[in-house]
């Protein structure tokens, strides 16, 4: 039975903030369980957001709720430090066995911001050095360390005066030259961006580390080519500046390895996770290896709730539903399918642009069909239609135009085609209202 919800929604714009409460769509639901919501209108709803790229063994896996429970019976609160449990030392030692490279020493936190707040904050105390460089379009967190270095929207830094960082501009290849490759093209304006950068802004020897997503998450899921990431790296090296990757939202299976890093073969000296790790529980880690973390002395970092120990039982639960339902597999395989089907919905409507797409982290780009110029007006209607059809997607992008697909690792083929079937749906009732209007 449908339950009333009105009076719930007045109190929100009294009692919450409305910079979060105010997000889109602010469905009423009263259960989840695997790729599903469940609304209090009494609808089910398939959920191709993961809680923004978080439940990535799907909502309310039994072998997590059970770690929860488990862990609960023992231990509600650390602090790790003042006390010391099993569930923190055995999450370390199985994320050191699935990290690229020798990335095996932890300092665990509770949100992606706080992962990147620890990686800055590390790369600044090893090498003395006060400025961290950044990518354009690159989403790292709201507080005021990460902010420093998020450049997906403007409106994150307003009045904020974040300092300390320097932005360039990530591989854009649609940007590329007629007749051009567009991998070398990207490859050679990051050279030339760097060259630009050190020239007329700040040396090298003042760059602590280069900050990046591997694959832009909030900025619109903008795949790099492997060649430009591996030129990072080597520009890193050259100039002796650490490389932090943000891993927080492709991490976890999301590209189809258990980290970005390995899909594209280039390995950071710090790292930053957090969201698919404990599958919606609070729980991130900042990771390097152990000749940087030990450069940071007792005092100099520290946390209160940072790895809890029922976040790190269900972390450690995550790790092997992933490893026994071979969700890595899955997920390469549901991506491709996916992007397969959505190529060929895109041939049916005009306000798609791109689709862009690494693993089971997609995005579809809207457009105005008249001027080919990005469209958030009509996204947010055809994400309202989407969910009258049955389905959630969630939004990003620098202006808002891309409908962002993250369904859980777990996501069948027969849910993909299913939910891509009521997104077909909804652009058609789409362009047929915008037809009416012309």
């Amino acid at each position: 039975m449908a339950k009333e919800w009105s009076h719930l929604i007045d109190k929100m714009s009294q009692r919450l903030a409305p910079s979060m409460a105010k997000d889109h769509p602010n469905l009423p639901v009263e259960k989840e369980e695997g790729c599903y919501y469940y609304g209090v209108d009494g609808k089910t709803y398939l959920d191709f957001t993961s809680g923004i790229a978080t439940t990535n063994v799907g909502h309310r896996h039994p072998k997590v709720v059970q770690a929860i429970k488990d862990g609960a019976d023992s231990l509600a609160h650390g602090p790790s430090g003042v006390i010391m449990y099993e569930s923190i030392l055995e999450l370390a030692d199985r994320l050191a066995e699935k990290l690229p490279g020798d990335l095996d020493c932890f300092f665990f936190g509770n949100s992606g911001a706080e992962a990147v707040e620890g990686a800055i904050k590390l790369a600044k105390h090893v090498t003395q050095r006060p400025y961290i460089v950044s990518f354009i379009g690159g989403f790292h967190g709201r507080s005021m360390g990460a902010l420093s270095v998020t450049s997906s929207k403007s409106k994150y830094r307003q009045f904020l005066q974040p300092t300390g960082s320097y932005q360039v501009p990530f591989a854009q290849e649609d940007e590329c030259p007629a007749g051009m490759d567009s991998e070398d093209y990207v490859v050679a304006e990051l050279e030339k961006d760097f060259k630009r950068l050190f020239n007329h802004q700040v040396t090298p020897e003042e760059v602590a580390a280069v900050i990046v997503e591997p694959v832009l998450g909030e900025g619109g899921y903008v795949v790099p080519p492997k060649k430009w990431l591996e030129k990072v790296r080597e520009l890193c090296d050259r100039y002796n500046i650490l490389l932090i990757f943000d891993e927080v939202q492709t991490g976890f299976g999301r590209t189809g390895e258990w980290f970005a890093s390995q899909t594209f073969g280039v390995t950071p000296d710090i790292m930053a996770i957090a969201k698919g790790i404990a599958n919606g529980l609070p729980l991130s880690a900042t990771v390097a290896p152990q000749a940087l973390m030990k450069q940071w002395p007792l005092g100099s970092h520290a946390t209160t709730f940072g790895g809890n120990p029922i976040a790190c039982s269900a972390a450690l639960a995550v790790l092997d539903v992933m490893e026994e339902e071979n969700l890595l597999e899955n997920a390469k395989e549901q991506g491709a399918y996916a992007t397969k089907r959505l190529q060929e919905i895109k041939d049916k409507h005009e306000v798609i642009g791109r689709v862009r797409s690494i693993g089971l982290m997609i995005g579809i780009e809207i457009v105005d069909p008249s001027t080919g110029e990005p469209n958030s007006d009509g996204l947010f209607k055809i994400l309202d239609k989407a969910l009258e059809n049955g389905v959630l997607f969630y939004f990003g992008g620098n202006q808002t135009e891309i409908i962002r697909m993250i369904p859980p690792l777990t996501v069948t083929q027969e849910q993909i085609e299913e939910g891509l079937q009521m997104l077909d749906k909804a652009l058609t009732e789409y362009e047929q209202e915008i037809s009416v209007g012309t």
